[in-house]
């Protein structure tokens, strides 16, 4: 049988953040909902994940999109991500005046550049019809968080994706993990890892790469390979993790409270 030809159960788990609550689950939860139902009707993994991000963008109380940080000069720049197990690979980063900012990341996928900065990734957004408005934005405690959803499709392609609304108590033009290929993410035609939590902190580990590396190359479960990506980082440190890889196969873990779903 051609390996494309192969049915693949679809599957989809989103995340709110690392150090959010239950009161932030049900934002989580209608991701996750509303994108399961977008494959089982055939969609494809990519659409579902730019869903699921989107819906979390829409919710102030998450920290992405309408609920991002306020920076220390009062603007509110946003990051986000989006890739898959096809090689390709969306991004914005410090982007403004836009609410939603993984659909211009997804709109990248197919772009000859597929990642933009600040003013060419307003420019960009922009040139592809969409509207540039104001982000009102949050004041969070602490916060140094993002969103994000992994998911399989009936034909076996993974996507995962991640948006952010940055961290308050940091300069505009601050980058964190989320939207970096290898710490923040990693997809390949095997495996899915998305991280949240202290972007400076889990940059430095090379994160998401390198748990992928421990299931793909050296044969750990997913389970062994995000317990061993958590045990990096010092408790105080918060940190989480998501993976999916090709036989549909979903988990989270962390060392702090993180709402997420799996369906």
């Amino acid at each position: 049988m051609n390996k494309k030809d192969i049915f693949h159960k679809p599957m989809i788990i989103c995340h709110g953040g690392a150090g959010h609550g239950a009161k932030d689950q049900p934002g989580v939860d209608l991701a996750t909902k509303i994108s399961k139902e977008i494959l089982d009707q055939g969609g494809s993994s990519v659409e579902a994940v730019l869903k699921a991000v989107e819906i979390m963008e829409n919710d102030p109380n998450l920290n992405a999109g309408t609920g991002g940080c306020i920076r220390d000069d009062g603007s509110v720049q946003l990051d986000a991500i989006i890739a898959t197990s096809q090689k390709k690979i969306g991004a914005v980063i410090a982007i403004e005046n836009c609410k939603n900012p993984i659909k211009v990341a997804g709109r990248l996928l197919d772009n000859s550049v597929n990642i933009l900065a600040g003013r060419g990734a307003s420019e960009f957004a922009v040139s592809e019809g969409f509207t540039l408005e104001k982000v009102v934005g949050r004041i969070r405690n602490n916060a140094n968080d993002t969103v994000g959803a992994l998911a399989i499709d009936r034909s076996g392609v993974i996507a995962a994706a991640s948006s952010t609304g940055g961290c308050n108590g940091r300069p505009a033009g601050r980058v964190g993990d989320t939207p970096l290929w290898g710490p923040g993410i990693w997809c390949d035609e095997n495996i899915a890892v998305i991280a949240t939590g202290i972007g400076e902190q889990i940059t430095l580990e090379m994160l998401c790469y390198r748990v992928a590396q421990k299931v793909t190359e050296n044969g750990q479960s997913i389970s062994e390979a995000l317990q061993w990506g958590i045990n990096l980082f010092d408790e105080k440190i918060e940190v989480g993790l998501l993976a999916l890889d090709i036989n549909g196969e979903a988990m989270a873990k962390s060392n702090t409270k993180m709402p997420w779903k799996k369906h």
